[in-house]
């Protein structure tokens, strides 16, 4: 029945702007709880109403078929996504709006209006189509961060085909088990991609999986960096060649609503990857009314999420949802700090962004870095910002409050998962008043609860396990192959059959929910269970601080004992002096059961290139351990190389 000790508190609160609530689409407090009272009473009734926004060739017969832990929405409705994200855009004035505005890593910009890019979309379709690539077919999708690999997301929905997008940071070795697991027969690739000033070899990793994926039987290959590769005349096929002299006019396909839009697959505790299958009806419906509330977008905004294509944030909120919504958006496709730590800021300025969603450690890694880097561009067109992927610790968002918004932004924390497909926990821009590091409030038609092990509620204030009582649209439907996992991993660890996220929480005494991070990296010390984002947001209150990241190591006296990676200010030195200092500082912000016991000075902490911090083998570092884990989506091998040196010493 263990619950988590949650000790850190905040007391900040931010309310939006007088002239942002009048203007936005849900104004005010009493408006978003009359919103969230009418859900409540009927979470159908809301999500059947949002659904009616999005274009259907078939209307739908029944809401929701529940049969635990199996959903169906929108139970005989056939609609296309692709239709909806481009299609019904084009008989008025948006069929010359951007649709996308891209920018490579060397500097290269293209614009796509809704016309060219439906145009594009066919055509690829019909590529497919040519190929011999059905409906329920699977497709691989193994590409930089450039329009095409949209175009081709796109082309497999108009069609029917399942796409399955692989991050195209990942290693031949983890493509090849996504590929074989789906039954992939088709994989859309790129000669390489640009990251950090360096090419990346896509189409090498590719030609190493397929050895391996006998499902594959054609390789379509997009000519991006112009490196030289290998070349198989029966298996490859280029782009261009492909698509040349292709029909640009190719109906969209309607589908069932329950139909398989795509699998991504995500980590999983055995290390056999998990196919996450997400469906068409339910998750464009979720997806497209939580971009247009929970950003408040509007007609004129140019809106970006730096997320790439490869993750679940990228399908949703850098494809799908804004598409659907008709708006513009941004894609970038190299590296944050490349070549200057101002390259976002630059992109910024110069496409007049007013909505920014990025991840709360790219957010971090700017505060490093300092507010010169930022201060050299005009950031007035910022309307609104939002972060997503982790919690964000509070210093990390009032810098970000300050620096990037001006102290004007109101500023939508999101929480949501691979699995849920679309945001669930936010800050209604408009309505909400905000504080940082809180999530704030499930949003319209979600019922989240923290609770124990049993599946009871804790009291407000102490910390639990974060669960989705009831389903919702954009929910996933299943693991690819493997229902039973499936029912074992989501519905079976908490009492009562509740969608269980993995997530540790707690809400407080005014109703705000705060997320304390992954169950697996609650510390055990002396039988407090602590969440390692309360210290790490203790760390980095401290001024000298940038990045942090706890860990637990096995101590003979209490169990588990805390380790601290810190990452510094660019301009402080490593120092015994510092050490102690923020040892001090962790009790005096949390108590004396949370000082590290050892804390670790390191240039750069272990990521993902999503961003995410691989806790997992800082773990195994911490131990004394050699890292035995999967490494495969680890960004940058040589810190970790260093961190296992400096143990060593």
């Amino acid at each position: 029945m263990a619950t988590i000790d949650s000790l850190l508190k905040e007391k900040r609160r931010f309310s939006p702007s007088t002239e942002f609530a009048q203007k936005a689409r849900i104004s005010g407090e009493a408006a978003a709880s009359k919103l969230r009272a009418l859900a409540a009473k009927s979470p159908e009734k809301f999500w059947d109403s949002a659904a009616k926004d999005l274009l259907w060739a078939k209307p739908w017969k029944k809401t929701l078929v529940w049969k635990p832990p199996f959903a169906q929405w929108f139970v005989g409705g056939k609609l296309n996504l692709s239709a909806n994200c481009l299609d019904r855009h084009l008989d008025g004035p948006r069929r010359n709006k951007a649709a996308i505005l891209w920018e490579g890593e060397p500097g290269d910009r293209r614009t796509l209006t809704y016309q060219e890019l439906h145009y594009e979309v066919c055509r690829f379709a019909n590529a497919l189509k040519s190929l011999g690539v059905e409906k329920g077919d699977r497709v691989a999708i193994y590409l930089p961060q450039v329009p095409e690999a949209a175009v081709a997301m796109l082309a497999c929905a108009r069609i029917g085909a399942t796409h399955s997008v692989v991050f195209g940071g990942f290693s031949s070795d983890a493509l090849r088990d996504r590929i074989l697991d789906a039954q992939a027969k088709v994989v859309v690739t790129a000669d390489g991609g640009y990251r950090k000033g360096a090419v990346v070899p896509l189409k090498e990793n590719v030609d190493k999986a397929v050895v391996q994926t006998p499902c594959v039987k054609k390789v379509v290959v997009l000519k991006r960096a112009g490196c030289k590769v290998d070349w198989n005349d029966g298996r490859d096929v280029w782009w261009a060649d492909l698509v040349h002299g292709r029909s640009a006019v190719c109906p969209a396909e309607p589908l069932d609503s329950e139909h398989p839009l795509f699998i991504l697959y995500t980590s999983g505790t055995t290390g056999k990857p998990k196919g996450v299958v997400h469906s068409t009806g339910g998750y464009l419906t979720q997806v497209a009314w939580t971009t247009k509330h929970v950003f408040d977008l509007r007609e004129e905004d140019t809106y970006w999420c730096t997320a790439d294509v490869g993750w679940v944030t990228g399908h949703s909120y850098v494809v799908f949802g804004p598409l659907a919504n008709g708006a513009t958006t941004v894609m970038y496709e190299g590296a944050p700090l490349y070549p200057h730590p101002d390259r976002f800021w630059a992109i910024v300025e110069r496409l007049r962004v007013s909505i920014f969603y990025t991840a709360p450690t790219a957010i971090r890694t700017f505060v490093r870095f300092g507010d010169e880097w930022p201060k050299k561009h005009d950031l007035s067109s910022l309307r609104l910002l939002g972060t997503v992927g982790e919690p964000i610790n509070p210093e990390a968002w009032l810098w970000y409050q300050k620096v990037i918004g001006g102290g004007k932004c109101p500023i939508v924390d999101t929480w949501w998962q691979t699995e849920t497909g679309a945001i669930m926990i936010s800050p209604l821009p408009g309505a909400t008043q905000t504080k940082p590091g809180s999530a704030t409030f499930p949003l319209p038609g979600i019922v989240a609860e923290v609770v124990d092990k049993a599946g009871e509620p804790v009291p407000a204030e102490q910390g639990g396990y974060l669960v989705i009582r009831k389903p919702w649209p954009s929910m996933l439907r299943g693991i690819y192959g493997d229902p039973e996992r499936f029912k074992q991993q989501y519905f079976s660890q908490v009492a009562g059959g509740t969608y269980f996220t993995g997530d540790g929480s707690r809400i407080d005494k005014d109703g705000y929910l705060w997320v304390l991070g992954r169950i697996d990296d609650v510390i055990n010390v002396a039988g407090h269970r602590l969440s390692t984002m309360e210290v790490e947001s203790a760390l980095v209150s401290h001024p000298v601080v940038a990045e942090a990241a706890v860990v637990g190591r096995p101590d003979e006296m209490k169990g588990q004992g805390i380790t601290a990676f810190v990452t510094l200010e660019a301009k402080q030195a490593p120092s015994d002096r510092i050490k102690d200092e923020l040892r001090a500082h962790v009790v005096k912000a949390i108590g004396a059961i949370a000082r590290p016991d050892e804390i670790r000075f390191t240039d750069s902490l272990p990521k993902t290139r999503s961003g995410k911090i691989m806790r997992r083998l800082l773990r195994e570092v911490a131990a004394g351990q050699g890292v035995k884990g999967d490494t495969t989506t680890l960004e940058d091998f040589s810190i970790l190389a260093k961190l296992q040196s400096t143990d060593e010493e």
